[in-house]
């Protein structure tokens, strides 16, 4: 998923939280969770630490926050999918991974932003923790309906198939291990999807 550019004219016209937000993305993006202070997201935020404190009881509260608008993208994603695509389950899956696909070059950069939050938080009971773990399940649901719904024999099977592909191929566009991940990934993803035509 491509992250929020943030433009230095839009800060003053963002509402604080949302200020304080967008500066905690950037920052949790491009240089990791444990490396940011809640000093430095108040100092790109333009706002206090106090101010923080109002809207976020801690800073796991707001990498929490955070992970959820991130995972509400990417359920943003399974929604577009199914409307665009109403009753063609192959489709559907097809345009998931399109929206990873083109995510790719973004990943490249900054790695994806689960993978990411998981390497630097191994508690599990951590509160964006179980926000990502949260999503992940949600996101497997969905990815076994549309795996059933396509006639595909087992759809659990193909939906974690699915899943790994669509994984790895953000390590490897990440750590520039395999060319041409996007085009390899939709190539894989649709002979998993065909199984079911043959």
């Amino acid at each position: 998923m491509a992250a929020t550019v943030r433009r230095p004219s839009r800060v003053a016209k963002l509402p604080p939280r949302e200020r304080i937000l967008d500066a905690a993305e950037e920052l949790f993006q491009s240089e990791g969770i444990r490396r940011v202070g809640v000093q430095a997201i108040a100092e790109r935020a333009e706002t206090t630490k106090m101010a923080i404190y109002r809207h976020f009881a801690t800073k796991d509260a707001l990498v929490a926050e955070w992970l959820r608008i991130v995972a509400a993208d990417y359920q943003a994603a399974f929604d577009r999918a199914e409307a665009e695509h109403p009753d063609r389950p192959r489709e559907q899956i097809l345009a998931l991974a399109r929206f990873i696909a083109d995510g790719l070059p973004e990943i490249s950069y900054r790695g994806c932003p689960f993978i990411n939050s998981l390497a630097e938080l191994p508690d599990r009971s951590h509160p964006a923790r179980q926000v990502i773990e949260e999503h992940k399940a949600l996101q497997t649901r969905r990815l076994v309906g549309m795996c059933a719904a396509a006639g595909l024999p087992d759809p659990e099977q193909a939906a974690a198939e699915i899943t790994f592909v669509l994984e790895g191929a953000q390590v490897s566009a990440h750590n520039g291990s395999i060319a041409q991940p996007g085009d390899r990934l939709m190539r894989i993803v649709e002979g998993i999807v065909d199984r079911a035509a043959r």
